[in-house]
């Protein structure tokens, strides 16, 4: 399945939308349970490491990924866990205080399928510019891909 990754020019946002054959429940726990985690965020070749990850409304996460380049560490805290929505923050330590709104939304396409949509709010065009430009599309793609077969498991 093909990721759709939107930034309209001139804008602070990106729009991200995959569809994954799976029920929400199944979807909504691989995001939420650390155990299954660490098993697709991030790209090919990424070894991921929980420092802390507490996915419920109120809750907050502190991840390192690594790879033969380095380490690049991400923390956050979830506003909203529920059925079928995630709103959190985002920030990649690597350029601190650049931080995002994340809202997810997963929405049942019957047949056991979900539609994943997620809109990121950065607090500059030149934020979300950055961070496009630092190979965030593919770290997306990859990680979704890999998402699919955590899903089929």
């Amino acid at each position: 399945m093909s990721t759709t990754i939107t930034a309209q020019p001139g804008t602070p946002f990106i729009e991200i939308t995959r569809e994954f054959a799976a029920p929400p429940s199944a979807v909504l726990r691989a995001h939420t349970d650390p155990e299954l985690i660490v098993r697709w965020l991030g790209p090919h070749g990424m070894e991921m490491q929980i420092v802390e990850f507490d996915a419920r409304s109120g809750g907050a996460y502190d991840y390192i990924h690594r790879d033969s380049r380095g380490e690049y560490r991400f923390r956050g805290v979830y506003h909203t866990v529920s059925a079928d929505r995630i709103i959190q923050t985002f920030e990649f330590l690597g350029t601190p205080g650049e931080v995002t709104l994340d809202s997810m939304t997963l929405t049942d396409l019957g047949d056991g399928r979900t539609r994943v949509e997620t809109r990121s709010v950065f607090p500059s065009v030149a934020a979300r510019d950055t961070a496009l430009e630092s190979g965030m599309s593919r770290g997306i793609t990859e990680s979704f891909e890999r998402l699919d077969k955590v899903l089929a498991a």
